[in-house]
């Protein structure tokens, strides 16, 4: 239901009244649909899909946003623009899930077999995906909902196929046994990327191998003692005369007793590192890996997929591996093989989903060659066809870049899209993008596709064109690609950014996106991660019922500045509803301020007062702030501005400022009527500013304030504000700043010197020239109200004495002074202010002798510290306030 235009706003701001509402409005209005204004250019983003693992966290609230700010800023601006939504079906993830599920009904993937387990999944696909778009909606996302999308669709799978067949047929996508990361959790191949790093301390191992046919001993060392099963062989530099004889020996594996060749390798050993001798296990470990391949060396594999030893370990087949290692460190003991053992700090490689440590595994696997991908990739963000912002993230990009290696794109599970390769009993492989009918090598129908899956971000680096109908030649294709803007975090600037960016040039021949946008990773308000075990994370939905969309949404964004974090804390979140709350009640005063048989106000220049003139100018400047700070991605200062601006210039001065001409006679006059028609001018300009920020704020707003016929039917569409040169006024700006900087000024010394608030006062103002003092006389009609003055009194500096004992300051141009003879007892006011004095310097005492220590700065947190240094320099600066207070009560 639409709010009625004039109609009087509820006293209180309750968000969760009308944002559902609104949402559902916007929806039946189709609003969001993209395609309406085909004349106008195209401004295109392809949201980052979230994974249907569950329900939606902070970072996605955070990321979406953003992006939304820039589609509804872009949508106003009269772009025809294209929010592209969807979905990932993020699979080593969602399959964890499923499975976790199923193992709670005592049953497994493996008990029910592929297609019962795939049934499992899609019905919790269905399910989350469901919820993920309700967040979405709750937050305002303006999505075209039309074009949702889902990393599995047929479309999306035809694509991902044709990509696969056409880089295997260049040559790009291979199949070859090779060492990968392996978890023995997940059973599956990972890339790099998906692989976390951790140091930890742990132990070194040196272990004699006797040499065969002598009594003389190598010693090696090793972190991994249960993967000395597979080693191969011992190898030790060619130069190095301690084992110059040995090269071309053998020596004895230990507790197994297999002779294992004695080899020269330059490149794996360092003569001056330990003892010069390296064991080699080409199965479990990439250096070793790479020196097997140059020596010819066998790769024997002694762990299964779960980690736990195989037939190949001997007598220690069947345990798993950190009990083998406890087993075999044993044993060398006791057979007298284990020379000594030495602490060590380690970094160990874990999963990056389940945090397993991982088992380097030989396996045969499929790879992406990257390198020759990666290289025009590199060069578009070199030649500026792909704009990183914050700059400062292209020195990583291009480090990554230049230094890649080949992907994995193998996965060992059933959740994904399915490897298009056939295989013949004769071993041989058909790719194709549709079923084969028979071998292409030798005929044979008898064929069985890959029980393997692609990596999920395999299909994610498709994204941003097979969403628009790639490799069909559609409309959506043409039209919006390549995309305007990908706005996501740093963390997957490699998973996802990165191949869109090769993958993008690769298949269409132009880069997915002119920009990415990086922003920081949400934390709490000290800066730190948040994670179920500090008790600080926060749920969207959480925050939504709490503060309402508007509120949160104003939090991130006014958050999101340069920078690795973006902190959120509930102080944050509740000052920002303040925000909202704030403009719901001037939108309020201003609505029961409007005569209904007027309409909305006609605006008149020539009977504009001077506030009129200010607050008109100003919120023009703001516009034009405010788009130029988008245009560069600074949400953080756009969102600042339009806070300092709608809190401070418009309700605290302006409101004011107009209220005499609301009441009495004044209201039913001109300048009454003027009044008005600047209130509504400004307020209508301040929430279109402001909507792409708090879209159901200022549509509520909005749609309450009385419009001209052929105005938008929402704010959505209604055109966003630019600065107007005829309206900017720089004298207005600069009369009304000295006019708050008096009534600032003035208001401070009645505050510091404590004099009742409600006792009219006079104030003297002394100006340095004639051309101040006519400047003055511009704005003296509204110091008495603002100042609760029974007197203003205008004079030049030098004609103007001290007239005994005064609170005295300097605002701008001018000497401010308040006569205190007949004000006040000033004997009495001295003691007082001497009493505040010293209680300030006993507190500043206490602040800096704390500051001092040297153990509070270095135990207490941060923000601890910076704390207390800012209220020592507060304390200081009202310190020299009332010093100053004192000297001019003491010298009038």
């Amino acid at each position: 239901m639409t709010p009625e235009p004039g109609k009087l706003l509820e006293k209180t701001y309750t968000p969760g009244s009308f944002e559902s509402a609104c949402y559902q409005r916007w929806l039946q209005l189709d609003l969001f649909r993209a395609g309406k204004n085909p004349s106008h250019p195209p401004f295109t983003i392809v949201i980052p899909p979230p994974n249907i693992t569950g329900n939606l966290h902070v970072g996605h609230a955070l990321n979406n946003t953003l992006q939304d700010v820039l589609v509804r800023w872009r949508r106003m601006q009269g772009y025809d623009t294209l929010w592209l939504p969807g979905i990932d079906h993020a699979g080593i993830a969602t399959q964890m899930v499923v499975e976790r599920e199923l193992r709670r009904k005592g049953t497994s993937r493996h008990e029910i077999g592929r297609g019962k387990f795939l049934e499992e999944v899609w019905k919790w696909k269905e399910h989350h995906s469901g919820a993920i778009i309700t967040t979405l909606q709750r937050l305002g996302c303006s999505c075209d909902w039309s074009r949702l999308r889902f990393t599995l669709d047929e479309g999306l799978s035809r694509a991902v196929l044709q990509v696969f067949v056409a880089l295997y047929e260049e040559g790009l996508i291979y199949r070859a046994e090779a060492l990968i990361n392996w978890c023995p959790s997940c059973q599956t191949a990972l890339s790099d990327l998906e692989v976390d790093h951790r140091e930890e301390s742990g132990s070194l191992w040196h272990v004699a191998y006797p040499v065969e046919g002598s009594d003389r001993r190598l010693v090696v060392a090793t972190t991994r003692p249960e993967t000395m099963l597979g080693d191969t062989a011992v190898a030790v530099h060619p130069d190095d005369e301690r084992y110059r004889d040995l090269i071309g020996g053998r020596a004895l594996l230990p507790l197994l007793d297999r002779p294992i060749p004695i080899i020269a390798d330059a490149e794996l050993v360092d003569p001056t590192f330990g003892t010069g001798a390296v064991k080699v296990t080409p199965a479990h470990d990439f250096n070793d890996f790479a020196a097997g391949r140059r020596n010819n060396l066998p790769a024997i594999t002694v762990l299964r997929e779960d980690a736990s030893i195989n037939e190949n370990g001997g007598p220690y087949a069947g345990l798993d591996r950190f009990e083998a290692r406890k087993r075999i460190v044993d044993d060398l003991r006791e057979h007298g093989l284990l020379v000594k053992v030495e602490d060590h700090r380690l970094t160990i490689s874990v999963c990056q989903r389940c945090s397993t440590v991982l088992e380097p595994r030989l396996s045969t696997q499929w790879f992406v060659r990257v390198a020759p991908l990666a290289a025009p990739a590199l060069a578009a963000v070199e030649a500026g066809r792909v704009e990183i912002v914050p700059a400062s993230w292209k020195k990583t990009y291009y480090e990554w870049m230049r230094n890649i290696h080949d992907w994995c794109i193998s996965r060992q599970l059933w959740w994904g899209h399915r490897i298009p390769a056939w295989y013949c009993p004769d071993g041989h492989v058909t790719v194709s993008s549709g079923t084969p009918a028979a071998c292409e090598a030798c005929g044979s129908s008898s064929l069985s596709q890959d029980e393997d899956v692609l990596d999920t971000w395999f299909s994610s680096a498709l994204w941003p064109f097979s969403t628009l109908g790639w490799p069909g030649k559609t409309p959506d294709l043409h039209r919006y690609y390549p995309t305007s803007v990908l706005i996501t975090g740093p963390d997957i600037l490699f998973f996802w950014v990165a191949r869109m960016i090769m993958m993008g040039l690769k298949f269409t021949g132009q880069a997915p996106f002119h920009t990415v946008y990086l922003h920081g990773l949400v934390r709490d308000e000290r800066g730190q991660k948040m994670s179920k075990t500090r008790g600080n994370v926060v749920e969207p939905e959480e925050l939504l019922s709490r503060y309402g969309a508007d509120a949160a949404r104003f939090t991130f964004a006014v958050g999101a500045s340069p920078g690795p974090s973006v902190a959120l804390g509930p102080e944050r979140l509740e000052g920002y509803r303040a925000f909202a709350n704030k403009i719901w009640n001037a939108a309020r005063f201003v609505l029961m301020n409007l005569k209904e048989e007027e309409g909305r106000p006609a605006l008149g220049r020539e009977e504009l007062s001077l506030p009129d003139r200010w607050i008109l100018s100003s919120v023009s400047r703001l516009a034009g702030e405010v788009g130029r700070d988008l245009e560069a991605f600074r949400f953080d200062l756009a969102a600042s501005a339009l806070y300092r601006f709608i809190w401070h210039s418009y309700c605290d001065w302006f409101i004011e400022l107009s209220k005499p001409s609301l009441t009495g006679p004044a209201a039913d006059s001109r300048r009454g009527r003027c009044t008005r028609a600047v209130l509504v001018e400004v307020l209508d300009t301040l929430l279109r500013l402001l909507h792409p920020f708090m879209p159901f704020l200022t549509e509520e707003l909005w749609q309450r304030l009385p419009r001209q016929a052929g105005t938008a039917p929402s704010i959505s569409t209604a055109p966003f504000p630019e600065e107007i040169p005829q309206r900017l006024d720089p004298v207005a700006e600069e009369q009304i700043k000295e006019m708050i900087e008096i009534v600032t000024r003035v208001r401070n010394l009645r505050a510091e010197a404590g004099l009742d608030p409600a006792k009219r006062i006079a104030v003297r103002l002394s100006a340095p020239s004639a051309e101040a003092l006519r400047g003055a006389e511009e704005f003296r009609e509204y110091l008495p109200r603002l100042c609760q003055a029974e007197s203003v009194e205008l004079a030049l500096r030098d004609t103007t004495g001290q007239g005994g004992p005064a609170l005295r300051a300097v605002a701008d141009h001018f000497d401010v002074a308040i006569p205190l003879t007949g004000l006040v007892d000033v004997s009495l006011l001295g003691e007082k202010l001497r009493r505040d004095l010293r209680k300030v310097d006993s507190d500043l005492a206490a602040r800096r002798r704390k500051l001092d220590n040297t153990e509070f700065a270095g135990r207490a947190p941060a923000e601890v510290v910076e704390r207390e240094r800012r209220i020592a320099e507060e304390l200081g600066a009202r310190r020299r306030r009332l010093s100053e207070i004192l000297a001019d009560l003491t010298s009038g």
